[in-house]
């Protein structure tokens, strides 16, 4: 029955016979091999070589196995193919070995060597065996070289530094157990040459080990490296309580900052790069322990709650001091033979209100009386006539009952001077209630262009519209600082979850030789140290909040301190500038759970915010009634933002760029420096129709009546005036000088001078950090108005307290140091990471915090020392009438 089928199957084994004459060997040559002999063979199509090799394991040694092979043949034609079955794993490889770049390019290696993946044995000890298979499809003999080593030295050792040598086909790879009691370590490479560049993984110990350049990203972490590289271990990250430390030579250093080689454009030939070797030592260490986090963390604390310490302190010996001369006003009062006892003038009539200033009419009565009645009899008026030198006269209503006496010596009686601020209502109040009347667009354009201005001059407006209208800051600051963080949040954890996720370090650049990782985090450290801008911008905004609530109290007991002396109280740029602090170090904070160039723009956006609040605090305590307001100065603050991400992503060697921003830059300068010099009074000559120069004209003022005739004598005659009049400012008088279109110009020109030069500089260097260049045009400038501001207040004969002029010593001296450790340059993502890591540093600061953590704990401190000066800084003027404090 089977007799018609045997014709079928001669054929089918004919044919199988055939097929495998042609596709397999028809040769197999197997022996048993030994270590550390060389084994020089040939191989063809139809042999196959098997060499088989046996050694003991043990469950508490571990040691490494090494196969280099050599091809020696090097015609062109089919490679060898090496295969290595072990029990639990099988490598297999080609020689020559193929290696591919970018685009597609084709490096050749003849000489191969690999190490053989051990996986940990369950047995005391076990005799394992593995086969080294070499076959080929080239017809004619090919000669290669074979040698199986052992590895001493597989295993590295905690605090012993190992050096070795590896290539782009001849990776190396070692195995790393954790010790008792050590949660994390830090692998550090290090290397004298920067090229080849090569590749650093961490891999759990399993088969099979990922260890040549197209596959080592394929798990585990790495980090690209030329000199330096360092990897933090976590033990909960590796369930074996073990990992291999994987080094591989990259076949081309474009990764790491190098050139591309010379590569002939033959199609499909590939280059042979010849003994490109690098040396490099790896060293284990034990990373910091638990203890250090805690000991890090309440150092943080530490630091910045005993600014609040601090604070409590100084604010109950200043109630302590405010009740001790209360009572002595008290006594004053009681009994003033006493208080002449004790060293305390006696209250004279000559200092009350309304007392005569003949010397010095701005602000004065018209009938210069000297008399407390016959003030009280014009108060009760209602209407008061004030005489500007060389102007027409105003009329001011005042509310009545408002001026009282005061039994109180003071250095120079009160002239009653404009409106007195009325207490808050619920009313509603808009500023353009004033400002549209025509007789008083006249007034401002008079009062702008006087010689010499006062802060009176431009404190006219409704107290409730200006608080309004500065609160306005601190509402869209905080609405900013909303819809801004949430996405940046988002965005970082992201980017946190990828390097979690993929391994590659390369995509943050973090000082990894002082990376302490916590949780999610890879950098724990470098987000703890930007607590203080949060603690001390809180801080801040609590002292603020006290010194507006004192204020109001002080405005309804009607204390005409706080009522017409000082420079006007405006709290909501302050508010401002304490949350943009705050900000600063949340958004500061977030682009240190991942540093790199694409988010850099989160560390700066609130410091730009910062400079630029600071420079209208500035310059609102001389012109609160033309300070820009919230829209106008969040507009301009926006707009600089804009150019910053422009700059970030298209600024790099990009000469258009350069030329466009450097134009605008020079143009917002002239402008800029045209608003303040006349103070916002002129406009360009109208084109429109109806429009003529008479109605429109290119300045209101023209020139400005000190330019005309030249200030030194108007100033002189005034000094000489006062002295005169025997008035209680005394020959000091003559020292002052006042703030003249003279002083407005010199600050102009250095500042057009600083722009140009900044704007020059861009446009000829082109740095690549544009956002880092937009934040020094900044705060050159601030730097170069808050120089004006004191050079200009102690011309004007003002003082500098004890409290402001130690905020200005100690904030001097803390961004010096501050300063210093920022330059230090731990880190840059103008480079590739590998070159970004060479600037890397250990921890110098309890083992725990490095130098640009330093940087945050004293640009903190700085910030909240700068925020404090503008505070305190004119408070020696809180008893001097306004139209006695000059505007510069």
């Amino acid at each position: 029955m089977f007799a018609p089928g045997l014709p079928f199957l001669v054929l089918l084994a004919i044919s199988v016979e055939s097929h495998m004459g042609v596709l397999g060997p028809k040769n197999v040559s197997q022996k048993d091999a030994e270590f550390e002999h060389l084994y020089a063979d040939e191989v063809n199509s139809e042999l196959v070589n098997i060499y088989t090799f046996n050694h003991t394991v043990t469950r508490n040694r571990t040691e490494g196995v090494r196969v280099s092979v050599n091809v020696l043949n090097k015609e062109k034609g089919a490679p060898l193919l090496f295969v290595v079955r072990q029990k639990e794993a099988v490598v297999s490889f080609q020689v020559p070995l193929i290696l591919r770049g970018l685009f597609q390019r084709k490096y050749l290696y003849q000489k191969v060597e690999r190490t053989l993946c051990q996986p940990p044995t369950k047995n005391e000890s076990e005799v394992q065996f593995f086969y080294v298979d070499v076959s080929t499809l080239s017809p004619v003999n090919t000669t290669y070289q074979l040698r199986v080593t052992r590895i001493d030295d597989f295993v590295l050792r905690t605090g012993e530094q190992f050096s070795f040598n590896t290539t782009a086909a001849q990776p190396q790879y070692f195995k790393y157990e954790f010790p008792e009691g050590a949660d994390s370590v830090i692998v550090k490479v290090t290397s004298d040459v920067a090229f080849p560049c090569s590749v650093i993984s961490i891999q759990d110990v399993l088969c099979p080990v990922y260890d040549l350049d197209n596959n080592v990203a394929f798990i585990g972490m790495y980090q690209t490296m030329t000199k330096k590289a360092a990897i933090t271990v976590q033990r909960k990250d590796f369930p074996s309580n073990s990992f291999y430390v994987v080094v591989v030579v990259k076949t081309e250093d474009q990764a790491c900052g190098g050139s591309l080689p010379f590569y002939p454009f033959v199609e499909d030939e590939p280059v042979d790069q010849g003994h490109r070797q690098k040396t490099l030592s790896v060293l284990v260490s034990k990373a910091v322990t638990s203890e250090a986090y805690v000991g890090g963390m309440l150092f943080c604390l530490g630091i910045f709650l005993s600014f609040y310490l601090l604070t409590v302190l100084l604010a109950c010996w200043e109630n302590w001091r405010q009740k001790k001369k209360t009572l002595l006003l008290a006594i004053d009062r009681t009994c003033p033979e006493s208080a002449s006892l004790l060293g305390h003038p006696r209250v004279l009539a000559d200092s009350f209100p309304g007392s005569s200033y003949e010397g010095y009419n701005y602000g004065s009565l018209e009938n210069g009386s000297g008399s407390t009645d016959a003030l009280v009899d014009s108060a009760g008026s209602g209407d008061l006539s004030y005489s500007y030198q060389g102007h027409d006269q105003f009329k001011r209503r005042l509310p009545f009952g408002q001026m009282r006496q005061l039994c109180i010596a003071m250095d120079h009686p009160f002239d009653p001077v404009g409106p007195r601020p009325r207490l808050d209502s619920m009313s509603s109040v808009e500023e353009d209630d004033y400002d549209t009347l025509t007789d008083i667009e006249s007034d401002k354009n008079v009062i702008r262009t006087k010689q010499y201005l006062y802060v009176a001059d431009l404190a006219r407006k409704d107290k409730r519209v200006l608080r309004k209208k500065y609160q306005i800051y601190f509402w869209n600051i905080a609405t900013i600082a909303v819809f801004y963080a949430l996405p940046v949040i988002q965005l970082v954890i992201t980017y946190q979850t990828v390097v979690n996720v993929t391994g590659n370090q390369d995509i943050c650049y973090y000082n990894f030789l002082c990376a302490h990782p916590l949780g999610n985090l890879s950098a724990f450290n470098n987000i703890l140290s930007n607590l203080g801008y949060i603690l001390l911008g809180l801080l801040f905004l609590l002292i603020i909040l006290q010194r507006e609530i004192n204020h109001n109290r002080a405005l309804l007991r009607n204390d005409l301190y706080a009522m017409e002396c000082g420079i006007p109280k405006h709290f909501g740029l302050f508010y401002a500038m304490g949350t943009a602090l705050m900000m600063e170090g949340l958004l500061s904070a977030c682009y240190h759970v991942c540093p790199n160039y694409t988010n850099f723009q989160f560390d700066t956006s609130f410091m730009y915010m910062i400079a630029g609040l600071c420079m209208l605090k500035l310059y609102q305590k001389r012109h609160p009634d033309i300070n820009a307001s919230a829209y106008s100065a969040y507009a301009c603050l926006a707009i600089v933002i804009f150019f910053s991400v422009l700059g970030v992503v298209f600024g790099k060697g990009n000469t258009a760029f350069w030329i466009v921003f450097s134009v605008i830059h020079i143009i917002a300068t002239l402008l800029l420096s045209t608003q303040l010099y006349y103070m916002g009074r002129w406009k360009l000559a109208g084109t429109g129709q109806g429009s003529s120069t008479e109605e429109y004209p290119v300045l209101f003022s023209s020139m400005p009546f000190s330019l005309q005739t030249g200030g030194s004598s108007a100033a002189s005659s005034m000094c000489s005036t006062r002295t005169a009049s025997g008035s209680a400012a005394g020959p000091s008088t003559c020292l002052h000088v006042s703030a003249s279109p003279q002083d407005r110009m010199v600050l102009l020109v250095m500042g057009n001078i600083i722009n140009w030069s900044l704007a020059a500089y861009g446009l000829i260097m082109r740095p690549n950090d544009f956002a880092s260049y937009l934040l020094a045009i900044g705060i050159c400038n601030l730097l170069l108005y808050f120089a004006f501001y004191i050079i200009m207040k102690l011309r004007s004969g003002e003082q500098i307290k004890l409290i402001p002029l130690l905020c200005i010593i100690c904030t001097s001296v803390v961004w010096g140091f501050a300063l210093f450790f920022f330059f230090q340059g731990l880190s840059t993502w103008q480079k590739t990471p590998a070159e970004s890591r060479e600037h890397n540093r250990d921890c110098i600061l309890l083992n725990f915090f490095d130098d640009h953590d330093i940087w945050h704990f004293l640009s903190s401190i700085a910030m909240f020392g700068s925020f404090l000066v503008l505070l305190t800084l004119d408070d020696d003027l809180d008893t001097v009438q306004r139209d006695k404090i000059y505007v510069f």
